[in-house]
């Protein structure tokens, strides 16, 4: 079965962020000039999935307001003949469909996850969360839906890190596949003492998930933190009995990743690519090189 639809859990309140996310959602955070929730929504449409279900809490209207149209807004810069602007403004409600549902209790991953059930019903999907940013040069997501097409069940994206950063992720024990960077997962564990990590594969923020993960949620008990951990859920249908769910593969992404999620590798995303876009790279790289050489002393214009 194609998958068409995905869902992005964007409840959470932001807290790294404040005061700046006290009144202003953390997914509508600019990286340049397009807040980072509009960068997700781009790459589920270049994937093919323009059936989007975000899963919102208090105080993230503003996101709906983002996606829908600013009819006054669209006037005032067509009468003024800004096309650029215009065309701007406009893509963001020309990406998908969206949709949106309330958590209402902040009870995890794997509960904001259940939350679109009704909407996804038994077709697979993808999951993505607004906090890792995918290059576009990198189709981190059309490859993971690829497996899931191929090969059935539901796929995790995997990255490398160093194993002193492994008790921050989910974690998983693979065997090798046909694919050099797919592989089979055998065992899933959510943030493990560096010591008992079976591997240095982390769990980064892209699902293609099987609809039979929804009954797996439901029969998964609060883990870490008292919440229902998606990894939990993925673990039991990688122990499963293959016709359960169709099991767990990994693809090892090897791409550029930017993450939104932490306050320094934020500002790292956001000189990343502001460095390397054609509008502003050239004076910006040539700015930031002379503020460097010059010692950092805030005087350069």
């Amino acid at each position: 079965m194609r998958v068409t639809k995905a869902v992005i859990p964007a409840a959470g309140m932001g807290t790294r962020f404040l005061p700046a996310t006290k009144a202003t959602p953390k997914e509508m955070l600019p990286v340049v000039d397009k807040p980072a929730i509009q960068y997700v929504v781009e790459e589920a449409a270049a994937a093919g999935l323009t059936d989007v279900l975000m899963v919102t809490g208090r105080n993230k209207r503003p996101l709906e307001d983002h996606f829908d149209r600013n009819t006054e807004l669209e006037a005032a810069l067509e009468a003024k003949g800004d096309d650029d602007r215009l065309a701007a403004v406009r893509a963001s409600n020309e990406l998908a469909k969206v949709h949106y549902v309330r958590q209402g209790d902040p009870l995890g991953l794997g509960h904001a996850v259940l939350m679109g059930e009704q909407h996804v019903g038994d077709q697979p999907f993808a999951v993505l969360l607004g906090d890792d940013l995918i290059d576009p040069r990198d189709p981190l997501l059309t490859t993971m839906v690829d497996v899931r097409e191929r090969l059935g069940g539901s796929v995790v994206a995997l990255l490398e890190v160093p194993p002193e950063q492994i008790h921050l992720y989910g974690c998983v024990a693979v065997r090798p596949g046909a694919d050099g960077d797919v592989v089979e997962v055998t065992d899933l564990v959510e943030k493990p003492p560096r010591d008992e990590a079976p591997s240095n594969l982390a769990i980064i923020g892209r699902y293609v998930l099987d609809p039979a993960v929804f009954p797996a949620i439901k029969q998964t008990p609060p883990g870490r933190g008292g919440e229902i951990q998606l990894t939990d859920a993925l673990r039991a249908l990688a122990l499963a009995e293959p016709a359960a769910g169709g099991g767990v593969r990994g693809v090892v992404f090897r791409g550029r990743r930017y993450d939104t999620g932490d306050r320094l590798d934020y500002l790292k995303a956001v000189v990343r690519l502001a460095a390397e876009r054609p509008d502003l790279g050239a004076d910006f790289v040539t700015w930031l090189r002379a503020w460097v050489a010059d010692g950092m002393d805030g005087s350069g214009s």
